[in-house]
């Protein structure tokens, strides 16, 4: 519920649809009557509250049929204090036409007003939106991988830093400028903006240096949307953009920029390690491990899972290394092996086995479960465990009898049993290691007990069980 003394709350990252996409659509029928066609829309919301202010959290299209419309001035007003983008109101059964005073009280406060037809249920119109809304969530997914795949593509050139600007700055459709410290520009792409927008595209370049540690900053001038990056490296550089529109997933793309940049201009790079953070960034834009195994030598990497407790954001803990990506709040680093992995206050870690570089996909794996049993065992750090017993049989002849015994289970039950079996059949940590209820965990091990026609309480089953998993 909006609390009406702090205003409406801010809308979530989603893509809006544009009202004139809903006007566009021939089998809802709507119509505008009053207000500007221009606006946004983050949701649907029917209401047929005297007062809807309590309840809108702002960017709605508010749908009502006027059950309680005593006062259209007030009504208005309310509802454009709250933020609500648009008016819906449906004709019949409580009235036969939108009434006058509701459309002029909607042209007064510059509220644009839809004419609902009789035959499109509000329910239809909320659909239309969330239609609307996925297809735009698909476009901008695509949108940002193409991005990315681009921009990989430029850093491997042999002039990697204009190219990556080039890139970014046609993928923007705009200006992209690498800013030294002094302000001067180090290297540029894109066409120049006019003299005034430059100018404070330079000023804005300044202001994410001027916290403890690197930022971004934001700003429009000129109907010119600009903003400005601190890259990483301890350089004192800063990447400045300046666009004609701010579209959905450009703080993603410019974000990738930023990585890319960083790297590459880190200093003191020989040709090795160029040829390494070229890999190292394919790697971290999804490329295969194989793909990129052969650039990165024969030296061991170690493979870091992290993860904040409490509400984002978090600051990243201070790994010692710039290859560093973040997905759905899971921080996951590259370091070389032999770096010291410490724990920090307020994150849990899992760290894997030292790898060569073709074994970097195993490696996030280890990690990921060294991560999800420390934060099971509330455990700052954890680090994967290898060896034992298990080494001393044949690999391969091990591998053929664990697919045999664990033929019957699809996933996500193997997985779930080897969590339940490293927890030692404990039904909550088990739930908390792998994100589900712990009901889900019960149901799930019944299952695995069933096609296996096993006894798990039998600790000779579960631990032949358990060889066999990690055998698999």
């Amino acid at each position: 519920m909006t609390d009406p003394v702090a205003g409406p709350a801010p809308a979530p990252p989603a893509p809006t649809v544009p009202l004139s996409a809903l006007l566009a659509r021939e089998d809802l029928g709507l119509r505008l009557i009053a207000g500007p066609a221009e606006a946004e829309v983050h949701w649907v919301h029917a209401s047929e509250m005297a007062d809807p202010f309590p309840y809108l959290l702002g960017g709605e299209l508010l749908m009502t049929a006027g059950m309680q419309l005593s006062d259209p001035e007030r009504y208005v007003r309310r509802v454009v204090e709250a933020g609500a983008a648009a008016l819906g109101f449906g004709v019949t059964p409580v009235y036969d036409t939108v009434p006058g005073e509701l459309v002029a009280a909607c042209a007064r406060h510059g509220l644009p007003l839809l004419e609902v037809p009789p035959r499109t249920p509000f329910a239809a119109v909320g659909r239309a939106v969330w239609r609307l809304m996925a297809q735009a969530r698909h476009r901008e997914l695509r949108r940002v991988t193409e991005a990315q795949q681009s921009l990989a593509t430029a850093a491997a050139r042999p002039d990697p830093v204009p190219a990556v600007l080039h890139a970014l700055a046609s993928r923007l459709a705009g200006r992209a400028v690498l800013y030294a410290p002094d302000g001067a520009e180090y290297a540029a792409a894109g066409r120049p903006p006019e003299p005034r927008v430059a100018a404070a595209l330079a000023r804005l370049a300044r202001v994410p240096h001027t916290g403890s540690r690197p930022a971004s900053a934001a700003d429009t001038v000129g109907g010119a949307h600009l903003a400005a990056y601190a890259l990483g490296g301890g350089q004192g550089l800063t990447l400045g953009l300046a666009t004609g529109r701010r579209e959905a997933g450009d703080h993603t793309i410019a974000g990738v920029a930023v990585v890319l940049l960083s790297l590459l201009t880190a200093p003191h790079q020989g040709a090795d390690e160029a040829t390494r953070s070229t890999a190292l960034v394919r790697l971290l834009l999804g490329a295969a491990p194989g793909e990129v195994a052969p650039l990165l030598g024969d030296a061991p990497w170690t493979v870091v899972h992290a993860r904040g407790e409490g509400a984002p954001p978090h600051v990243p803990p201070p790994l010692g290394t710039p290859l560093v990506d973040v997905r759905e709040g899971t921080v996951r680093a590259l370091l070389p092996a032999g770096r010291e992995v410490a724990p920090h206050p307020g994150w849990t870690l899992g760290v894997s086995a030292p790898v060569e570089p073709a074994q970097l996909g195993a490696a996030d794996v280890q990690a990921a479960r060294a991560l999800g049993r420390a934060r099971a065992a509330h455990l700052p750090l954890a680090r994967h465990r290898a060896g034992g017993l298990g080494a001393l049989l044949d690999p391969d002849e091990a591998a053929a009898y664990a697919r045999g015994l664990l033929a019957p289970l699809t996933e996500p039950l193997p997985e779930t049993l080897r969590a339940w079996l490293s927890l030692h059949g404990n039904w909550d940590r088990t739930a908390t290691a792998l994100g589900v209820h712990r009901n889900t965990v019960r149901q799930r091990i019944a299952r695995c007990a069933a096609l296996l026609d096993a006894d798990l309480d039998d600790p000779e089953v579960r631990m032949e069980l358990w060889f066999a998993l990690r055998w698999l």
